[in-house]
Parts: structure tokens; C-alpha cells; sequence
């Protein structure tokens, strides 16, 4: 039934507002895909998807959309050694072990899209175990020095459902080719 309500619902729009600085065909891996709303709509576009999750039960529908791996990101080794990507998206999924090995797997020139509940989401409701919620800035700590901050959000957001979030788009730079050559960062 969770699969089921995953899929219905739309594709973040912090995901859709970044993902427009993708280059047609990008490698793009979803991590904690759940039921697969973010692998639908990449698929959907064009994109070449990579799908990660715990629950076979869930993937078992993208292995049409997606190159889609079972994995126990909490207890496993990470499923694509030192492969990157030209896009990796995480949303409402902490695991702080990761995120260093998030950061590491986004390509040179690539972009990490990354949305989850922060402090202050126990006042609303689930999830409320601090484990799982950021603390102020704490995307920014992950991923700087390593990638170039390009959008960053923390705090209340009113929609799509009341929530306490940070959201974080950043991109690795490359020496030979910024970034802003390759992609139209107006955003």
C-alpha cells in the first residue's frame, strides 16, 4: 500500500525545479527510490536512471525505467563502488554514514539534488527521532568543500505538505569546464 501512495504522488518540486539543469540523457541515480516517483518522471524525459532501495517489493515496477539495485544502504556496502553520476537525488531518506559516499558519487560537471525533513518536523509530526532529521546547515557541512552550492533551503515549507526541510542543489565543478559552461544555471 506505501508503494502504491508513493507513486501517486508528483515528483518533488525542488527536483523538477533542478533538474532542468540536467543535459539530455544524464546518468541520474535516485537513492532510496521508494516506490519510484522521481525514477517515473525521469524516465519519462529521457534520462538514464539508476534506482536504489531496501525494498525489492518496490523496485520490482521501475526494472522497465530503471537499472534498479536492492540494497541495505544502512547495513550493506554501497552497490556502485566508485561510479558517479551526473545527477544523484535523495529525498526525505538520512542516513549520515551516506552522505559522504553521496557526495563522492556525483561525476565531475554533475549535480546533487538532495531534499529531507530537518529539526523542527517532531512540532508536526513524523518523522520526529532526531536521527533522522538534519540540524541547521548540515547539507551545507556534507557537501562543502566538494561541490559548489548552487541553491540551499532550511527551514519551514508550507507545501507540498507542512514540513520542516533542507534542500540543497549543488554541482561538482570541473578545472577545464565550469559548471555555468556547460549548463544554464539561471534557476
Amino acid at each position: 500500500m506505501a508503494t502504491e501512495n508513493a507513486r501517486a504522488l508528483p515528483p518533488s518540486p525542488w527536483i523538477v525545479r533542478h533538474a532542468q539543469l540536467l543535459r539530455p540523457g544524464a546518468a541520474v541515480l535516485d537513492v532510496a527510490c521508494g516506490g519510484g516517483r522521481h525514477v517515473r518522471w525521469l524516465h519519462q524525459r529521457g534520462y538514464k536512471v539508476f534506482a536504489v532501495d531496501r525494498n525489492a517489493d518496490a523496485l520490482a515496477g521501475l526494472q522497465a525505467l530503471a537499472d534498479v539495485r536492492v540494497a541495505d544502504l544502512e547495513a550493506g556496502p554501497w552497490p556502485y563502488g566508485d561510479q558517479t553520476f551526473d545527477a544523484v537525488i535523495v529525498t526525505h531518506y538520512l542516513w549520515r554514514p551516506l552522505l559522504p559516499r553521496i557526495v563522492q558519487a556525483v561525476a565531475p560537471g554533475g549535480f546533487l539534488f538532495y531534499e529531507t525533513f530537518a529539526l523542527g518536523q517532531a512540532s508536526l509530526g513524523r518523522p520526529s527521532n532526531p536521527e533522522f532529521l538534519l540540524r541547521p546547515g548540515e547539507l551545507l557541512d556534507a557537501v562543502r568543500p566538494a561541490l559548489r552550492v548552487l541553491a540551499f533551503e532550511d527551514g519551514f515549507a508550507a507545501d507540498p505538505r507542512p514540513a520542516y526541510v533542507q534542500r540543497i542543489a549543488a554541482v561538482r565543478e570541473t578545472a577545464n569546464a565550469q559548471a555555468a559552461d556547460r549548463y544554464n544555471l539561471s534557476i
